[in-house]
């Protein structure tokens, strides 16, 4: 193992990091980072590790650069395994060159884990090609802000401007009018293609093609401002055509997401492949209760005819508990399995079982109607599920004559997030949707946020999944703008995404 890791993090989407660079962030004791590298990106540390923010915005240096040399090396010599985080390519205009030979100085051993470069990737992103053969058969990745102690420029803007190759300018927005003049003194055309891209890859992404005549004042009249790539070269033109990314249905939109985050990723990942700028706020947690109760019920399982899951967490932890025990599926022969949703299915069908009963719609009078046509009555049943649950289910198959057991597996528990970053997006506007999984999900929200706080922001909608979680909104005073037919995560999703397109 290395000592030091000089990883890149990719562009800005998170989907763009290697294998090899999580894999590390897993076992890294310190995680050094910069304001391009995404801060999701930090969910693959290990809980335990150091995370230190050196954040370079626009020029200015959070952490001298001096002063993360420094920081590496020390906590390197330490002993303990430093992660480097960067955005783009640490070799590619991150003056990962610099950091390399301070370790090296320092006998210290590394290793550079490349990243996908934005020099590439937000003109992909764009639609725009750097290389096609009907216009160019070579890039060139140029900076746009050279060494301020260099006594002169390194740029050849007369080879620059001879050259049919694509032009890549990194860091250069702030000196674009200066980068245009001399490209077109040199002889570049001054008709020729030229793009922008802002924010490259993320759900922030803008971009536009002008000439190279008028690009700055296009740009200064649209607010483009670092981080921006520019591109200059023929390929640009293909933008037109081959746009896709800033398709999207929720691109630049913000989404909150409360589910609890052991849950969330299928949802996050549902409105991030539309372009959602997702704030995960998970405002509750799911915590484990006492697998004492839980065995004597996986125990006594022969005297039960219905097994009824409610939902993933009750599955999981029922599972956990019967290989506690060591028992397997084998225990539950016999038994009639129902699942609650088309999710609770799934983690069934995942350990092997194929469930004898999914309702249509996933409402608990709707579930006891179909429980009673498979003939349930006069049945002993057991419900695995949360602590605190609507009492539904259970009261209506007694009043129809089953003996209900409730089996409290799991609860969940008011999760602490700071609501400083959802707060800020909504007073900028960007949060356009709240989305609200179940009941307790609004309880909480409403906790970290509260309702007149909420009020002030008129621009969000609430998205809910059921009914149910709607009822519960609208006892704090708010509306369920949304609300799928199904009471399903990619229906929600769904819902939203016609929402916003409507």
């Amino acid at each position: 193992m290395a000592d030091v890791y000089l990883i890149g993090a990719g562009p800005g989407d998170p989907g763009l990091l290697t294998i090899r660079a999580r894999d590390i962030l897993g076992l890294a004791d310190v995680v050094v980072y910069d304001y391009l590298a995404n801060r999701c990106l930090l969910s693959y540390a290990r809980d335990e590790a150091e995370i230190v923010y050196v954040g370079k915005k626009g020029g200015q240096h959070t952490v001298p650069q001096e002063e993360i040399n420094a920081l590496v090396i020390d906590r390197a010599r330490q002993g303990k395994t430093v992660a480097r985080l960067k955005g783009g390519d640490p070799f590619v205009f991150g003056r990962g060159g610099e950091e390399a030979e301070e370790i090296v100085a320092a006998g210290l051993s590394y290793e550079v884990v490349p990243g996908v470069t934005a020099g590439v990737a937000a003109a992909a992103y764009a639609g725009i090609p750097v290389t096609h053969r009907a216009h160019t058969p070579s890039v060139a990745f140029i900076t746009g802000h050279e060494d301020p102690a260099k006594q002169e420029s390194a740029h050849d803007w007369e080879a620059y401007a001879r050259s049919k190759s694509t032009l890549v300018f990194y860091m250069g927005v702030a000196n674009l009018a200066m980068i245009a003049d001399r490209l077109m003194a040199a002889g570049r055309p001054p008709d020729e293609p030229c793009a922008l891209v802002r924010w490259g890859t993320t759900c922030r992404q803008r971009s536009f093609v002008s000439r190279l005549r008028d690009v700055a004042a296009e740009a200064r009249a649209r607010g483009y401002k670092a981080p921006s790539i520019i591109i200059v070269g023929g390929v640009c033109a293909l933008k037109g055509s081959l746009d896709w990314f800033e398709k999207r249905p929720l691109l630049g939109k913000g989404v909150v997401v409360t589910r609890a985050r052991e849950q969330a990723s299928g949802l996050v990942e549902e409105f991030r492949s539309r372009g959602a700028c997702v704030y995960e706020f998970p405002t509750i947690a799911v915590a484990d209760l006492d697998s004492g109760p839980v065995e004597q019920a996986v125990l006594g399982l022969a005297e039960y005819d219905w097994l009824v899951f409610t939902s993933v967490n009750g599955v999981r932890r029922f599972w956990e508990v019967l290989w506690e025990v060591g028992l397997d599926a084998r225990i539950l022969a016999g038994l009639e399995i129902a699942a609650i949703g088309p999710a609770t299915a799934e983690a069934l069908i995942d350990r092997g079982l194929r469930p004898d009963f999914v309702p249509d719609k996933y409402v608990a009078e709707h579930v006891v109607q179909g429980l009673l046509d498979k003939g349930v009555a006069n049945k002993k049943v057991l419900i695995p599920r949360a602590l605190k649950a609507r009492e539904v289910l259970p009261r209506e198959l007694e009043r129809a004559g089953a003996r209900v057991t409730v089996l409290p597996v799991y609860e969940t528990v008011l999760s602490g997030p700071d609501p400083a970053e959802v707060l800020e997006g909504l007073e900028s506007g960007e949060i356009v949707y709240v989305t609200f999984t179940s009941s307790s999900t609004v309880e909480n929200f409403f906790a970290r946020i509260a309702p007149e706080t909420m009020g002030r922001f008129g621009q969000a909608r609430f998205a809910c999944i059921g009914p149910v979680t709607a009822e519960t909104l609208a006892g704090f005073g708010f509306k369920a703008h949304i609300q799928p037919a199904e009471y399903t995560v990619p229906a929600l999703a769904e819902a939203v995404v016609r929402d916003a397109t409507a």
